[in-house]
């Protein structure tokens, strides 16, 4: 276990050996299952399981992202002695699509996300027996784990939230968005249609990118989709923005209800979620009696958005911290 982490500092020098080889080898390994989500909506995810394992964690994405762009992630985990489970989000990844433009991200009611995840916990984890269960979450995965913390704070163990997507970052103020979203809230064909510059799925160039500052697992990213259309996913319906902004402000008033052992990491050099929405949250953890690990964000410096995806440096530096806090939680 010690002797895998080792490698976690050093391996995009060797990542393509590395992606072709043991990490083949293990996704190979893979089970890939189905359930039914909520309005008759098929869920997709996927499962790695040993019969030495006595511990799992349920992996919760973020938007647009699939299970298939996660086996790394996975890799780490399992060799460090958890089952590991992921689950692709209904309108996206391998799960049901919910508009006939499959590109567009929508979803009809943030809290359907929600529904699915606890279906999900209940299939998997509860029914496994495991001796501990716990979470890891990224951006839109973080909010949809958030609320379910609040509605069942004794599902998890303890759980970590990777740049939760407690606030989005809009292109224009506050007010203005508000006014738009209510307007074509009022308009199906706008409700339904991209926000405002955005569009289909569409390659964007490393150079351009905003989510990671490694080249290897950015190029990696984009060849899953590259490789696969069914799994694209592009820009958010103006619905879908209106059911963010509006789960990140439910998150903030439920906090207080949350008891389970939360570490959050910060992205520093984030430009996809809002950061201060992060440190508020974790203000009022605080304030009720139940603070965040450390009392505040961990922040892992100059890493951006997809910090599970980050150059080795920043990636080890956010794996250890998952391991170590998981470990003080058994």
């Amino acid at each position: 276990m010690t002797s895998h982490k080792k490698h976690w500092p050093t391996r995009e020098q060797a990542f393509a050996a590395f992606a072709t080889g043991p990490l083949l080898d293990f996704w190979r390994q893979r089970e890939e299952c189905e359930f039914i989500g909520v309005e008759n909506v098929p869920i997709r995810y996927v499962r790695f399981t040993s019969p030495q394992h006595d511990k799992v964690i349920l992996i919760v994405p973020g938007r647009i992202e699939s299970y298939v762009k996660y086996p790394e992630l996975a890799y780490d985990l399992w060799h460090c002695g958890y089952d590991v489970i992921i689950v692709d989000h209904r309108g996206q990844g391998r799960s049901g699509r919910l508009l006939k433009d499959a590109h567009r991200g929508h979803v009809v009611h943030f809290d359907h996300y929600v529904d699915d995840l606890e279906t999900l916990y209940l299939k998997e984890l509860i029914a496994g027996h495991y001796r501990q269960r716990y979470a890891l979450a990224h951006s839109m995965g973080g909010a949809i784990l958030t609320l379910l913390l609040a509605r069942n704070p004794a599902a998890f163990s303890a759980a970590v939230l990777a740049s939760p997507m407690f606030g989005i970052y809009l292109p224009m103020p506050a007010w203005m968005a508000h006014r738009i979203l209510d307007w074509t809230e009022k308009r199906p064909a706008m409700r339904d249609g991209y926000a405002l510059g955005t569009g289909k799925w569409r390659v964007r160039p490393f150079s351009l990118n905003v989510l990671t500052h490694s080249r290897e697992r950015y190029k990696r990213s984009l060849r899953f989709y590259a490789d696969d259309p069914a799994i694209r996913v592009g820009g958010p319906t103006y619905h879908w923005v209106r059911e963010g902004i509006q789960a990140g402000q439910n998150i903030l008033s439920k906090a207080a209800a949350i008891s389970t052992p939360l570490l959050l990491l910060q992205a520093g050099d984030e430009k996809v979620v809002d950061n201060r929405s992060q440190d508020l949250f974790c203000a009022v953890m605080q304030a009720a009696g139940r603070p965040c690990e450390g009392g505040k964000p961990y922040v892992i410096k100059g890493a951006r958005h997809e910090i599970l995806f980050e150059k080795d440096d920043m990636r080890a530096e956010a794996l250890h911290a998952i391991v170590d806090f998981f470990a003080r939680h058994e």
